[in-house]
C-alpha cells in the first residue's frame, strides 16, 4: 500500500536494472531476476545465489504459466544449466511462494520458510474454492463494506490458492539468527512480524547484503493488516518493533536487496521514515476519531493513493492495524452498533483530581 512515506534517506545502488523476466549481478554471486506480476505492482525482485553445485533461489513470483516460462529461460541461461540447491521463501506471500513449491519438486530440493509463514501458508491454499466464512462476511460489514464491496469479497474468498503451487509436506524450518552457508558466504537470518507472521530476512555480514523480502522497500510502505481470522490483532505493533530492531541489526550503509524497486543503500533513515510515517499516521488517525468513524472512514488519514475495489481489502485490514494500535494503546474506544458496524471514536481523557476536564473539540 503506498502511504504518506517520502523516500529522502534511499540512495539508489545501480543506474540500471534488468528488464522483465531477465538478471543481471549486483554483488559477487547474485543475481537480479526481475519477475513480472499481474498485480498492479507488476513486478517481484527474486534472486540467485552461487553455491556449491547450483543456486539458492530466494523467492519464487506467482504460480503462473508466465512464471514458469520465465524461469525456464532463467534455468538454461542465468543458472548456466546448474540445478537449484534449495528454494528459500522470506514469507507466504503469493508473490513470494507462488513457484517455490514447484521448483523444488522440479528439481528434488528443500523448500526453506519460517514455521509461521510454512503453516499459514498451507492453510491458506487449503481455503482455495470455499465459500466465505461467516466470520469474514461479519469482519468486513462490521468495517463498513457496502452491499457490492461485501458481494466481491464473497466472490474473491479463497484466490490465494490459485496463484500458489502446493508446497511439499515437509520443510527446513528458518529461525531468527541462524546462519545458513550458501557458496563462499554466511547469511544470517533476521525475522520480523507485521507484514507477515514471521518474514525471513537474509543478511551477509561479509558482502554487506540484506535481502530484504517487503520488510524494507525503498519508495512505499508494506501492507500491516488485520485479517477475519485474528480481529483484535495488534500487527502494527510488532511491526514499528521489528523496523526498530532491524535497524540495530544491520548498518547503515548496507546494501539493501528489496522485493519490489531498485537495490539502495541508506537502509537507516529509510527504516526511520517507515516508522515516522506510521507515528504520523497515527496521530492524524486519532484526531479523526474526535467523531465516530468507522474503518473504511479512516482512509484519508493513512493513505495518499486511491482506495478502490482493487484495494479495499487491503486498505481496510491496515486502517484496522491502525485502530487496533489505538485501542491497545488506550487512546481510542469502539462500540458496535445494532447493525453489527463497529464505531471509534477517542477515548475521553479524565482529568487529574481537582483540575476541570478538557473541553471536548
Amino acid at each position: 500500500m503506498t502511504g504518506r512515506n517520502g523516500t529522502g534517506g534511499v540512495r539508489y545502488e545501480l543506474d540500471d536494472k534488468p528488464a522483465t523476466g531477465a538478471t543481471m549481478p549486483v554483488a559477487p554471486g547474485i543475481l537480479w531476476l526481475r519477475m513480472p506480476l499481474p498485480f498492479t505492482l507488476g513486478h517481484i525482485n527474486l534472486w540467485l545465489l552461487a553455491d556449491d553445485g547450483g543456486w539458492t533461489i530466494v523467492d519464487s513470483g506467482v504460480h503462473t504459466d508466465v512464471s514458469k516460462g520465465v524461469w525456464e529461460d532463467v534455468f538454461a541461461s542465468a543458472m548456466q544449466g546448474r540445478p537449484a540447491t534449495r528454494v528459500i521463501a522470506t514469507h507466504l506471500h503469493p508473490d513470494h511462494v507462488g513457484c517455490t513449491g514447484w521448483l523444488a519438486t522440479r528439481f528434488g530440493v528443500d523448500v526453506w520458510m519460517t514455521r509461521a509463514e510454512y503453516l499459514l501458508c498451507r492453510v491458506l491454499v487449503a481455503d482455495t474454492g470455499r465459500r466465505a466464512p461467516e466470520t469474514g462476511t461479519r469482519f468486513y460489514h462490521a468495517a463498513g463494506f457496502p452491499p457490492h464491496a461485501m458481494e466481491r469479497y464473497e466472490r474473491m474468498f479463497g484466490m490465494f490458492g490459485r496463484y500458489v503451487a502446493p508446497l511439499p509436506e515437509s520443510y527446513r524450518r528458518l529461525k531468527d539468527g541462524d546462519e545458513l552457508r550458501i557458496g563462499r558466504h554466511c547469511w544470517r537470518v533476521i525475522v520480523g512480524s507485521g507484514h507477515s507472521p514471521e518474514h525471513a530476512c537474509l543478511y551477509c555480514p561479509e558482502l554487506g547484503v540484506l535481502i530484504s523480502g517487503d520488510q524494507l522497500l525503498p519508495t512505499i510502505s508494506s501492507n500491516v493488516s488485520v485479517y477475519p481470522t485474528e480481529p483484535a490483532a495488534n500487527p502494527l505493533a510488532e511491526w514499528l518493533e521489528s523496523l526498530d530492531r532491524l535497524k540495530r541489526e544491520v548498518p547503515e550503509d548496507v546494501l539493501v536487496l528489496p522485493a519490489h524497486g531498485k537495490p539502495f543503500r541508506g537502509a537507516h533513515e529509510r527504516l526511520d521514515e517507515l516508522v515516522a510515517g506510521h507515528r504520523a499516521g497515527l496521530e492524524r488517525l486519532e484526531r479523526l476519531c474526535r467523531r465516530p468513524i468507522r474503518a473504511v472512514d479512516a482512509f484519508d488519514a493513512l493513505f495518499s493513493s486511491k482506495i478502490d475495489d482493487n484495494n479495499l481489502i487491503m486498505a481496510t485490514g491496515e486502517s484496522i492495524a491502525h485502530l487496533n494500535y489505538l485501542l491497545e494503546e488506550g487512546r481510542i474506544e469502539a462500540e458496535t452498533d445494532e447493525n453489527g458496524v463497529t464505531w471509534y471514536r477517542r477515548r475521553e481523557r479524565r482529568p487529574a483530581a481537582g483540575k476541570a476536564a478538557d473541553t471536548p473539540c
